[in-house]
């Protein structure tokens, strides 16, 4: 099967790469209505606040919390509930990765990006932990850096 499909990126989490430090990166599918879609491709949605979770200590399955997804305009009663919880699909063994990363390393999972993958929604999510304070100031600090640098080649 070839994997060449247009991939064009709805949405990237920049605030989740300077709050967090990614471990590790998956690709998950998300199971979305309609109007959702149709939301996604008018490039309404936020992500800010956005994680996932098993709902319970059994379940095989993994949510996506807190992503807004607007209403769609042309909606009619049928529109969906913003805020509403999303089921992501991944293979089994990368549901037992996650779980192994929060349960015994204290981790997260964040949505890094959302993008159209061909016809279908992805998103990359990322197995985060949280940066320090002088992490940040840090990654500031080298951002900065970096931009001088280039200012001083450029100039």
């Amino acid at each position: 099967m070839s994997n060449d499909r247009t991939i064009r990126t709805i949405i990237t989490n920049r605030k989740a790469l300077f709050e967090y430090e990614v471990l590790d990166r998956f690709e998950a599918g998300i199971a979305l209505v309609g109007t959702e879609v149709k939301s996604l491709r008018a490039g309404k949605v936020n992500l800010a606040d956005a994680y996932a979770i098993f709902p319970d200590k059994r379940s095989d399955e993994l949510y996506l919390v807190g992503l807004h997804i607007s209403p769609y305009d042309f909606g009619n009663r049928e529109n969906h509930e913003p805020l509403r919880k999303r089921k992501l699909l991944l293979k089994h063994h990368e549901l037992r990765r996650m779980r192994e990363g929060i349960e015994e390393k204290g981790l997260t999972v964040v949505p890094l990006s959302l993008y159209f993958s061909g016809p279908y929604v992805k998103v990359e999510l990322g197995l985060v932990r949280g940066k320090k304070l002088y992490d940040k100031r840090a990654a500031t600090k080298e951002r900065e850096q970096k931009r001088e640098m280039k200012r001083r080649d450029d100039g």
